[in-house]
């Protein structure tokens, strides 16, 4: 299976009802992506910030192969070398290429199937800078698909998740790039009730703003800063990285508070502490 046809993310794989159904999200100001298929995710490039917009994965949970690390990470001939973050942004510095689908994630169904699919996110356009220090919130954020996977394993332990950098205005500049402060991830998962199947859905935001600190275009990593994992409501979500989630909105598990906006995002330090409903 080749990149060009691999048929990337499926926006009817957690049920045929409609009422289950989600499309991969889009800019909600219509601004011009890259659409880069690969085998079970897509991503959305922003060509301009030369990082994803979104990206979004199916996960089979019941059908997960567990498969040694392979792929080496490759600029995708797809698109514009200068359209998309490459090696140059990570060489001599402290910033992790950062899967946004995780490498397993894809790696379900045959054995050369999972193969083809967990190598081909190795790829740049599923990267992006993350400070490399290695804290209990980021193992945290690691694995969150897999938390919420042991939850939905009473239905068909299917999950849509939507990965991405917040591209703000104000990130800070670093080797022609915008390095993003935050990043946001959305699982989606079917769930059943007397009135039948439904969509759910939980959202969460990794901050890496106490550990990017960029001075006359050199990086430093504080040596006390800390990634920051909150469960946040997807409406929050939304606004803040400037995607149309669709029905993800409503399909929030995270019951609503009278507190709004930041302050009312729940700091996340075991799976514990995740709300899934």
């Amino acid at each position: 299976m080749t990149q060009a046809s691999a048929a990337g993310y499926d926006d009817g794989f957690l049920g045929a009802a409609p009422q289950v159904a989600v499309p991969l999200p889009r800019p909600a100001d219509g601004r011009t992506t890259r659409e880069l298929t690969y085998p079970r995710f897509t991503v959305l490039l922003d060509p301009e910030r030369r990082l994803a917009a979104v990206t979004g994965v199916n996960i089979d949970g019941s059908a997960l192969l567990d498969l040694p690390r392979t792929g080496q990470w490759r600029l995708d001939p797809r698109v514009a070398d200068d359209e998309q973050a490459g090696p140059a942004v990570y060489a001599d510095n402290d910033l992790d290429r950062g899967h946004l689908v995780r490498r397993r994630d894809p790696g379900w169904g045959t054995v050369s199937e999972a193969r083809a699919a967990t190598a081909a996110t190795f790829v740049y356009p599923n990267a992006a800078p993350q400070a490399s220090g290695f804290n209990q919130s980021k193992e945290l954020w690691l694995g969150l698909e897999d938390h919420v996977l042991e939850f939905a394993d009473a239905t068909d332990q299917r999950l849509a998740v939507f990965t991405a950098p917040v591209l703000a205005d104000e990130d800070p500049a670093y080797r022609g790039i915008l390095i993003p402060r935050r990043f946001f991830k959305v699982a989606a998962w079917a769930t059943a009730d007397a009135d039948g199947p439904r969509l759910a859905a939980a959202g969460f935001v990794l901050d890496q703003s106490d550990l990017i600190d960029v001075v006359q275009g050199a990086l430093a990593v504080p040596p006390l800063g800390a990634f920051r994992t909150f469960q946040a409501p997807v409406a929050d979500i939304a606004a803040l990285s400037g995607m149309d989630l669709g029905p993800l909105v409503a399909a929030d598990v995270l019951p609503r508070t009278a507190v709004r906006g930041e302050d009312g995002w729940r700091l996340l330090r075991a799976p514990a502490d995740v709300f899934l409903g």
